[in-house]
């Protein structure tokens, strides 16, 4: 068993845990950015993180913008807290490589992204513009999220809550990182997609729906759908092997 150790690091005010063997610490070696999902933080994706850091892999863990030590009060207009912690996320992003690089620890060749709900819609999204990323992991997130922004805005009216008419334009960013919108942005890139057929928080059918769609395209000739049947929205230890797995095969 390899020894992990953990880092904890501020890389300009944004607070990340760097899980990585003790032997490679100082090595330049594959790096994974993996995020965390809605009102979860970094510490609660640990066990994810020594399981890839096992393979030789540099993982970081953010916390997102109002999670974790940034934790703010949540917004009453429905989803926006949401939208603008990944937004965050994104903006963030290279933040952190450079941080990496500047330390000469960064692998440019071998930088993968990963992501648990919240964590992984950010995932599909920074694929849209970032082609340095060369694999990506969205596990429990919708790769549609102009989709998914449109259901929970439908359901938070359906349910009498006030959303502003000004949402859509405010949130109108969200399309320039839409991967079901610009699918070709995979560019034949490892993808992995989870998600469980039972999830109740983000529909099963929007991952689906995706997959159909690009499955005998050559872009996504590298894109693995896997189904957890009658899985809910909760990631086992099991899943956790298969991910780390996933990144060891392909970074």
């Amino acid at each position: 068993m390899v020894k992990v150790t953990v880092l904890s690091r501020d890389i300009k005010n944004i607070p990340v845990l760097e899980v990585v063997a003790e032997e490679l610490r100082k090595e330049k070696i594959p790096i994974v950015i993996f995020y965390h999902g809605w009102k979860s933080s970094k510490e609660l994706v640990l066990t994810q993180a020594r399981k890839l850091a096992q393979n030789n892999l540099r993982v970081i863990l953010p916390d997102a913008q109002n999670h974790g030590k940034r934790k703010q009060p949540i917004s009453s207009i429905p989803s926006f807290t949401f939208w603008n912690s990944i937004q965050a996320n994104i903006a963030e992003f290279d933040t952190i490589v450079n941080f990496y690089d500047k330390i000469k620890l960064l692998d440019k060749s071998h930088i993968g992204v990963g992501g648990y709900s919240m964590g992984g819609i950010t995932t599909s999204m920074l694929l849209v513009q970032h082609p340095e990323i060369t694999v990506g992991a969205c596990i429990m997130g919708s790769p549609a999220p102009s989709i998914y922004a449109k259901r929970v805005s439908d359901s938070a009216k359906k349910y009498g809550l006030d959303v502003p008419q000004d949402l859509e334009l405010m949130t109108s960013w969200i399309e320039h990182y839409d991967l079901n919108l610009q699918p070709d942005a995979i560019n034949e890139r490892p993808f992995l997609l989870w998600h469980g057929t039972n999830d109740q928080r983000i529909p099963f059918s929007e991952p689906n729906d995706f997959y159909n769609k690009i499955k005998n395209e050559d872009y996504a000739k590298n894109v693995e759908f896997l189904i957890g049947e009658n899985q809910e929205h909760l990631v086992n230890t099991e899943l956790m092997d298969v991910i780390a797995d996933f990144f060891k095969e392909n970074i």
